[in-house]
């Protein structure tokens, strides 16, 4: 089994900064891409940053210049820095893993989520 744990989120203010943390730890032989995910009330949940095990990434519009993804390897954590924060960022974030595990096998896991809360 592998468990991932998000920290880092928060209230912060409009135009403030928030860093999140995702620590994997567990069965993990190699971890393969990894991403942070959003969901707000109401709506569904959507990619907003995802980072491959080489360290290529890719963003949606409404995060690109405002939200940088990294990872460590050595450390099985991935990082996602967002400034500029606005309004419309409130949501629960999500870390999602795609892990081999020691038996080669396969699977897509997901964190508990954190609540990201972006309010005057």
């Amino acid at each position: 089994q592998v468990q991932l744990v998000e920290s880092g989120g928060g209230l912060v203010q409009p135009g403030g900064s928030l860093r999140l943390s995702c620590a994997a730890s567990g069965s993990i032989f190699v971890i393969n891409a990894m991403g942070w995910y959003r969901q707000a009330p109401g709506k569904q949940r959507e990619l907003v940053a995802r980072i491959t095990s080489g360290g290529s990434t890719n963003y949606p519009d409404s995060a690109k210049g405002r939200f940088t993804i990294s990872r460590d390897n050595a450390k099985n954590t991935m990082y996602l820095q967002m400034n500029s924060l606005k309004p419309e960022d409130t949501a629960v974030y999500y870390c999602n893993a795609l892990v081999r595990d020691y038996n080669n096998y396969v699977r897509d896991y997901w964190g508990q989520g954190t609540q990201v809360t972006v309010s005057s």
